[in-house]
């Protein structure tokens, strides 16, 4: 009998710093229209994701998968970098 995973939520992100050994901090950018006010409001969530061959860039555009705990912070990993930081 196949056993079927959840659906795992993906973000797609800039890396902001790799200096961390296997780790990289991810940032994604949202922009959110204020109820009330109806102006844009830029919201930045940061993410720690494994990146196992330490391959991720500061400036790296890619995409996160969530998984199980790998660490106190880090319950993402890096599936595939999108674009490289120019």
């Amino acid at each position: 009998m196949e056993q079927k995973r959840n659906l795992r939520k993906e973000r797609v992100g800039i890396v902001t710093s790799n200096k961390m050994d296997k780790t990289v901090v991810v940032s994604e950018v949202k922009k959110l229209k204020h109820p009330k006010y109806h102006k844009f409001v830029i919201k930045t969530k940061k993410y720690m994701a494994h990146d196992e061959k330490n391959e991720a860039n500061i400036g790296d555009k890619v995409r996160i998968m969530e998984t199980r705990p790998l660490s106190k912070k880090k319950r993402w990993r890096i599936v595939e970098i999108i674009e490289r930081a120019k």
